[in-house]
């Protein structure tokens, strides 16, 4: 038999403490992970044309009305749509996420716990994922006849994928119930894996496989009048049901239920939180508990492994650089020269961006065709052999190639990537993602003017592997790179084209290219360059 969980029960205070604001309308003070879900059939519809001075930061709504993607706290804002978690110089991920399970009744401030939780944790990061999105479709419970507190009225199939691939730091979609049509919504909203997952629902212990992947299980325990109250509240006020239809499934259903299938399973948690969001103490313990896990767990990008790992080996198969021919040199020349004037610094960029970008297109399979010609003569040549080209910016600095691959590729599609590197760790982040439909049968042209450590650059192709673009399609093209960068791109991922003009030696102690350009979107957009004088790649957007 299993031993009794531990019962956090030492807080005798009945005030319930402030729990984080959520604010599902309002916009973060950073840009959020925002989804592909947003994205209308064509990209160019939505994006201004080029030149308008689009704010890199450019924000997001919130995906969901019921479950918002961040919360706001006093201090900071946390973002609960998740992120890719940081990987190794060998492209995968250190460790497993870290899953914590919230079990108990209906209205028994499931949520609210794992909001306070998520407050008191201060990791920026993290998933929300709540088990009423997985209820299947019932047309029986318009006359309130379904039993929605049994266990097989969820899709426990998809629970357990889902919650497999967020800890492995895969993207995932997950389904926006509507409890007024009590169906699931045509448009899926998208979640990233993160260092901590937070799983909430009435049946979150009820499921065999589902309890292994869960690394922390608790029980919130909420009298069951408290409960009834709280349902009928939300019920009413939120999903437009009627009391007395309220009740009846409340007696016929909803308390059979809890007596049957969920109570039993508060022997199966590890702790258990009486009084729910009133216990203080409780959510103090858990959060020490996850804090020792983290500790542990040291989900770190290492940059240091990145600069050591292929120290003297020769540059990679997988690299093409452009012929360095007098013109391409003199070009170069120019714009490395820090006298070079913004107006010249733009013009011959662009030059060789519009080179870049056409000998990467030689790199595109090409399969034979016969055309005729208007004397009515056969022509043997070659066509594109696959379906479409997507281009995809990392912001800001990549976004300056993105005219360049219009001018050469008809009706591309374009997507974008903001990475931003965090101030006080040093660490990539994922700040905020558009890219077209269908993306993953596409071949992928990923832009960003420089490249140092490939920190950011190899973020964005994991990023697009969770999109289930194959490898060898996915095509990364960069004006300058550092050998750095170059091994820990091909090395993490050796199927990966990589594409530049020109690779620089060495990357000194600050991750700056030598000899370099210096910060290109600095130089490029005439802004003002950062305090420490380094280039934008390693501190704004970390190529």
């Amino acid at each position: 038999m299993a031993a009794p969980p531990a019962r956090a029960d030492a807080d005798p205070s009945p005030t319930s403490p402030p729990t984080a604001r959520d604010t599902p309308g309002r916009q973060a003070e950073k840009s959020e992970t925002a989804c592909e879900d947003r994205n209308a059939e064509s990209l160019d519809r939505l994006l201004p044309p080029v030149g308008t001075g689009r704010s890199p930061r450019k924000r997001t709504t919130s995906q969901c009305k019921s479950e918002p993607p961040l919360l706001r706290t006093s201090k900071r804002t946390i973002y609960t749509a998740g992120r890719p978690p940081w990987y190794n110089e060998h492209g995968t991920q250190s460790k497993e996420a870290f899953a914590i399970g919230l079990g108990g009744g209906s209205a028994s401030g499931k949520t609210t716990v794992a909001r306070m939780i998520i407050e008191a944790l201060d990791v920026p990061w993290v998933v929300l994922l709540s088990m009423d999105s997985f209820y299947k479709q019932q047309e029986q419970a318009a006359h309130n006849n379904f039993n929605f507190d049994h266990p097989d009225a969820f899709d426990f199939d998809l629970i357990i994928s889902t919650l497999k691939k967020l800890k492995q730091g895969k993207s995932v979609k997950v389904p926006i119930y509507d409890f007024t049509t009590h169906s699931r919504k045509k448009d899926w909203k998208t979640l990233y894996g993160a260092n901590v997952i937070i799983f909430e629902g009435i049946m979150a212990f009820a499921d065999k496989t589902l309890l292994e992947l869960l690394d922390m299980k608790i029980f919130v325990d909420t009298d069951s009048d408290i409960r009834l109250v709280r349902r009928l509240r939300r019920d009413i006020s939120e999903r437009g049901r009627d009391i007395e239809g309220v009740i009846k499934q409340y007696n016929k259903f909803v308390k059979p239920s809890f007596d049957q299938y969920i109570q039993p399973t508060m022997r199966l948690a590890d702790i258990v939180v009486p009084r729910g969001s009133g216990n203080t103490v409780a959510i103090d313990l858990i959060v020490q508990h996850v804090h020792s896990q983290l500790e542990e767990r040291k989900l770190r990008w290492d940059m240091a492994a990145l600069a050591s790992a292929h120290q003297c080996h020769p540059l990679p198969r997988t690299l093409s650089v452009l012929k360095s021919t007098p013109q391409v040199r003199g070009m170069h020349t120019i714009i490395r020269d820090k006298e070079t004037s913004r107006d010249e610094f733009i013009f011959y960029s662009k030059r060789l961006m519009r080179l870049l970008i056409e000998h990467a297109l030689s790199f595109l399979p090409f399969q034979d065709c016969v055309v005729q010609t208007p004397q009515g003569q056969d022509y043997a040549g070659k066509c594109y052999a696959g379906k479409q080209i997507t281009g995809v910016s990392i912001l800001r600095a990549g976004e300056t190639m993105e005219p360049a691959l219009r001018a050469v590729c008809k009706d591309v599609r374009i997507g974008t990537i903001l990475i931003q590197t965090n101030q006080l760790t040093g660490e990539p982040e994922l700040h905020y993602l558009r890219l077209p439909k269908d993306i993953s049968d596409d071949h992928v042209i990923l832009m960003d003017c420089t490249v140092s450590t490939g920190a950011a650059a190899m973020m964005a192709v994991r990023v697009l592997l969770d999109h289930d673009v194959p490898e060898d399609k996915i095509f990364l093209l960069s004006l300058l790179m550092a050998e750095m960068g170059v091994h820990s791109v091909a090395y993490a991922f050796p199927r990966v084209r990589i594409i530049t003009t020109a690779v620089d030696k060495r990357v000194n102690d600050l991750f700056r290219i030598i000899p370099g350009i210096g910060n290109f979107g600095d130089r490029y957009f005439g802004t003002d360059a950062v305090p420490d004088g380094s280039d934008e790649e390693e501190v704004a957007y970390t190529g």
